[in-house]
């Protein structure tokens, strides 16, 4: 008779979650997943997902305006709210269906039920309180949004989770943050037709971002008719019928039929028996402590992904998870490197990044020089839209390796996807500079450029 139950219980059947049980069912694990809401997590339900289809359609507007520059006469068209939810909602429940049939022929099985660990290789079925053993157990419960203080009317705004659920488009809304998912809607109900205000605490937009890339994407959204309000907060939110008055910390007031939040999101480790178990938290960020090969304080439980917050993407959390499964099924041991990972931030306009900012490099470097051009894109010249592409690399000025890539405009993640394999590959700025130009292409400024628009040296401390 088997020790335990099963090989490996995961908790949490996101995208980190489902890779792990699939590749550990793959080397011959007995797997369980629990997920309590629906498989696939929150990037396929609520997430990425459904806000890049979002993103595509909140496009056509411009689109069908730009037009005209090419010869183009539509007649006035019309959007649906309720139709783009629909079948927004048509193609989640079809990747939903996927998942769930990619982790079952794995060999994996699925329950449904929140899940709580009651030992270092138990954990319990909250559906019908059943316990079941685990030689290993894996967290993969993500985040959820964070409201942050409560305030007065908390009760009234809502995250990116209702967001895609909304009966109708809201003719004003006003969202609280500055970094990926705030700046994203606000793209998407711009483009869709909604009078939008930003609301952020700090200096600028896009906190941790290039300095570069914060300055071009606030002017390139304000040209668009956000409004962007920075150095401020909301204090209260009050409601009156079907609209809602928002007040800031600076005196003034908004209305609008809409609040949203998003300021962040917390590591999802609440009543998961965590202290129970003996799971050590981080104290530096609130998620699950663990080393490089995602080992939490007890050496039979595992965890990967955003409940981590380490770092908290996708794909990191899928490698994560991926790497788990090889290390402690496979018999090798993977560690993941989380250097130089690319992001995008598909607002409007898209950026995409991979490597260091050019105030990074220079708190690094003894020599900095940046590659810089911004440029009106071929489109504008015949659309008449007022816009500007950014194109950034930071480079080591001793080596010649190119420490990081920048770019703000239309398919910015696209191209920074492919970049990312010659920043980490170490590649050089002679080596962007021997690469020949695709012509015409925004991408091409990258083999282009040739003179430093900035050098910064860094001076030796006397």
């Amino acid at each position: 008779m088997a020790e335990f139950d099963v090989d490996l219980f995961v908790i949490g059947g996101g995208s980190g979650g489902v890779r792990a049980a699939r590749i550990a069912a793959g080397y011959g694990a007995r797997v369980t997943i629990a997920e309590e809401y629906r498989m696939g997590g929150t990037c396929v339900i609520r997430g990425c997902v459904p806000k890049k289809l979002f993103v595509i359609g909140s496009h056509v507007r411009h689109e069908i305006e730009d037009a005209a520059g090419f010869g183009w006469s539509i007649p006035q068209a019309t959007f649906d709210w309720p139709t783009l939810i629909a079948n927004k909602d048509k193609e989640i429940a079809r990747l939903e269906a996927a998942y769930t049939t990619n982790v079952e022929k794995s060999g994996a099985r699925i329950v449904k039920s929140r899940a709580v660990i009651e030992d270092a290789h138990t954990v319990r079925l909250l559906e019908n309180d059943k316990k079941i053993t685990a030689k290993y157990i894996l967290i993969a419960t993500g985040g959820a949004p964070n409201h942050g203080a409560v305030i007065p009317g908390i009760e009234h705004v809502i995250s990116s989770n209702e967001a895609f659920h909304l009966p109708n488009l809201p003719r004003r809304i006003v969202i609280q943050g500055g970094g990926y998912i705030a700046l994203e809607f606000a793209g998407i109900f711009a483009g869709y037709g909604s009078d939008v205000t930003v609301i952020y605490r700090g200096d600028n937009i896009l906190r941790g971002f290039d300095d570069d890339v914060r300055a071009h994407v606030r002017s390139e959204m304000e040209k668009n008719g956000i409004t962007i309000l920075t150095g401020c907060t909301v204090n209260r939110v009050e409601k009156h019928g079907s609209d809602f008055t928002t007040h800031l910390s600076n005196g003034s007031s908004i209305a609008s039929d809409q609040v949203m939040f998003a300021i962040g999101r917390h590591p999802a480790v609440a009543n998961l028996g965590l202290e129970k178990a003996g799971v050590a938290i981080n104290p530096k960020n609130g998620g699950i402590a663990v080393d490089g090969f995602s080992k939490s304080s007890v050496d039979s439980i595992y965890a990967i992904g955003d409940v981590t917050h380490r770092f908290n993407l996708t794909p990191v959390a899928i490698r994560e998870g991926h790497a788990f499964a090889d290390t402690v099924f496979g018999k090798r041991e993977v560690r993941v490197d989380h250097a130089d990972i690319p992001t995008a931030v598909f607002s409007q306009p898209e950026v995409g990044t991979v490597g260091l900012t050019e105030t990074e490099a220079r708190a690094i470097y003894d020599r900095v020089d940046i590659y810089k051009a911004t440029f009106r894109p071929i489109k504008a010249t015949m659309s008449g839209r007022d816009t500007r592409v950014l194109m950034k690399l930071v480079v080591d000025g001793s080596s010649d390796r190119v420490l990081g890539c920048h770019i703000v405009g239309d398919a910015a993640a696209e191209i920074v996807q492919a970049v990312a394999i010659a920043v980490k590959m170490k590649a050089t700025k002679a080596d962007f500079d021997a690469t020949i130009a695709l012509h015409p292409t925004a991408a091409e400024e990258l083999v282009t450029m040739r003179t430093p628009t900035a050098r910064h040296v860094r001076q030796a401390a006397e």
